[in-house]
């Protein structure tokens, strides 16, 4: 799966360094705007507590979590649709991602400026809708100019596109993202050949000082944060970065025990890797044999071919059926011979929707 999230902010928000605990690439994190120019992409590793559960069962002589992609997109500032700051860089790398994940400054630090001079969060949150929204709106006018006329001569495709652009510009005009207008599912169609910015899901990170790590219920910023949230359909997670980075380069006992120390079961990373996943419609098949127990990514709604065809492609080509268990029989029934008897491993065909935690055997012949 070639999807992405990429990560977006003010400048100075804290967003290279959370990419750098996500992805311990060493992006540049620096006290200053723009310290990200180009793009940096990082692969990262799924959290996922089935996959050592079917280890300990299994006992393989590997195991394979299955990745994603993060990309880290420069700062944008007030005017970028405009070309202000890096504006057109930003709107063409955000253009390549499939997700937003957008980071939010909740904590107060006078060591670390603030482009607007003053943390207000819902402020930092509107100001890239903004330029989102005046981007999205230059491409609706434009198409707009073009269908126009051939609605007027009653032209059925042009009606319902000029129907449907109508619909979006209303909302950009009330400063609203194209995500919250509700489409019918042709509409929906029409909507996504647009490729608009607005369009695409968010996940907003509330980045928290270190001193409100396991109180955040207190911390005012990010109250604010969900609140706006709501509106927006949205999820919000809390991580501090600077935290999150000093994580990242534990091994796994010493990133327990510090957890540990801070009151904390799972770390904010952990929890945004998850709903990052999440938020690209993204689920994990397994396959697990004595050679190899493996995750793998796919698309929720995929059928069996298609999922086969993720290993490889005579997978898909010569798919004839899957030999299928889900991961909570499997775990029941101990093995994989013990679930075959209870009669809760089954043969899916052509047709079958994989579902997330399926444990899969593909039969094929090419």
């Amino acid at each position: 799966m070639s999807l992405t999230a990429g990560i977006v902010g003010l400048p100075n928000v804290g967003k290279s360094t959370l990419f750098n605990a996500i992805t311990q690439a060493g992006a540049e994190a620096a006290n200053y705007p723009f310290a990200t120019i180009d793009p940096n992409v990082g692969v990262v590793e799924v959290p996922d507590a089935r996959l050592q559960k079917l280890t300990e069962l299994v006992e393989p002589k590997k195991t394979v979590p299955t990745t994603f992609e993060f990309t880290d997109i420069a700062g944008i500032v007030k005017g970028a649709s405009k070309g202000e700051g890096l504006g057109n860089k930003f709107l063409a790398n955000i253009r390549q991602v499939d997700a937003i994940c957008h980071v939010v400054r909740c904590f107060d630090d006078e060591n670390i400026t603030h482009v607007a001079g003053r943390v207000d969060p819902i402020e930092d949150i509107e100001t890239i809708n903004l330029e989102l929204i005046l981007a999205d709106m230059e491409t609706v006018e434009k198409r707009l100019a073009k269908v126009e006329k051939l609605a007027r001569q009653k032209d059925k495709e042009a009606l319902a596109e000029y129907e449907v652009l109508t619909k979006v510009k209303e909302a950009f005009e009330k400063e609203l993202p194209a995500r919250t207008v509700e489409f019918t599912e042709e509409q929906q169609k029409i909507v996504k050949g647009y490729q608009l910015l607005t369009q695409k899901p968010v996940l907003y990170v509330a980045n928290i000082g270190e001193d409100d790590i396991g109180n955040t219920e207190d911390n005012e910023y990010v109250k604010m944060v969900r609140e706006y949230a709501k509106k927006d359909n949205a999820e919000v997670v809390v991580i501090c970065a600077r935290i999150e980075e000093e994580i990242s380069e534990l091994d796994p006992e010493e990133k327990a025990v510090f957890l540990e120390e801070l009151g904390i079961e799972e770390s904010g990373l952990d929890q945004l890797i998850r709903k990052a996943y999440h938020l690209l419609g993204l689920a994990t098949y397994f396959t697990a044999g004595v050679q190899e127990v493996r995750a793998w990514t796919f698309k929720r709604g995929m059928k069996a071919p298609e999922c086969a065809g993720i290993i490889h492609s005579d997978f898909e080509k010569g798919f004839i059926r899957a030999e299928t268990v889900s991961y909570d029989d499997l775990v029941k029934y101990g093995s994989m011979s013990a679930a075959k008897e209870a009669g809760k491993v089954r043969l899916e065909g052509k047709d079958y929707v994989v579902q997330d935690g399926d444990i899969m055997h593909f039969r094929f012949n090419v």
